[in-house]
């Protein structure tokens, strides 16, 4: 099965959408988890402990893993995720050309998922593509202001530099492992795009501390089911303030929001 059909199994067994985003930030891990040899990997098996059961997927953003410690504290990560049966989708935003982006692929050795840039155009994805087993998130409309720079600029089709991206996504999804990062935080463009590109899954981030449309999330970024809803900080680290039981209140927090995503579902 590809990654699609093994995430809609996920989402069927334990009844929920959420992604839960494991991004560590060395600063607010809790202090007794300071002296441990991996402290990020300390940090997210006891989220994952206190999570699994209302997680999709796991979601570590590859910017809180970027040194040696960090690389190993990742490689744990994934493999406990695994060993939960919990999809990873490893958010990395890679692209590039040539033995670089071949370079890059080899990252869905370990994780599930992944997702690209598409700015650099199709060749610099085709290792990503190519790999049928593998999920590939396409980011379209990021859930950042600064997002419009870029990505609302008209082109001379009438279209927006999102909605291009889109389509072309849907071309490149020749062996149905391609989905869209598409945001919460503007509602009708999720409306839009997936009346534009009905088939292709999104993971839709921003529903947590951004505080985006969370029954637009539902309704509009899943496809025959499948899709993504993530949350990060609003998880992990809601037991901030709670020293060794941190972990609880995070595992409370991911149910809340399966719980509140549920009511939208079909």
């Amino acid at each position: 099965m590809n990654f699609f059909d093994r995430l809609h199994d996920r989402i069927r067994t334990v009844d929920s959408v959420v992604s839960v985003g494991l991004d560590p930030d060395p600063s607010r891990i809790p202090d007794h988890l300071a002296d441990y040899d991996l402290p990020r990997w300390a940090f997210n098996r006891r989220i994952i402990d206190a999570t699994h059961e209302h997680a999709a997927v796991y979601k570590p953003n590859a910017a809180f893993y970027e040194d040696p410690d960090g690389w190993r504290a990742l490689e744990e990560t994934i493999a406990y995720a695994h060993g939960k049966d919990v999809p990873v989708l490893l958010d990395a935003k890679r692209a590039d050309i040539g033995n670089t982006t071949r370079q890059y692929a080899q990252l869905l050795e370990r994780a599930d998922a992944i997702t690209v840039n598409p700015y650099m155009g199709r060749d610099s994805l085709q290792p990503f593509l190519s790999n049928e087993e593998a999920g590939v998130f396409v980011l379209c409309r990021t859930s950042n202001p600064g997002g419009a720079d870029v990505q609302d600029l008209e082109l001379e089709t009438g279209e927006a530099v999102y909605e291009r991206v889109a389509a072309l996504a849907d071309l490149w999804n020749e062996n149905d492992n391609v989905g869209l990062v598409v945001g919460a935080t503007k509602p009708e463009e999720l409306e839009d795009l997936r009346e534009q590109v009905p088939d292709l899954p999104f993971l839709v981030p921003g529903v947590g501390a951004q505080g985006g449309d969370a029954e637009a999330a539902v309704e509009y970024g899943l496809a025959d089911g499948v899709g993504l809803v993530n949350s990060s900080r609003g998880i992990i680290f809601a037991g901030e303030d709670d020293g060794e039981d941190f972990a609880k209140a995070s595992g409370q927090a991911a149910k809340r929001l399966k719980k509140r995503l549920n009511q939208y579902r079909d």
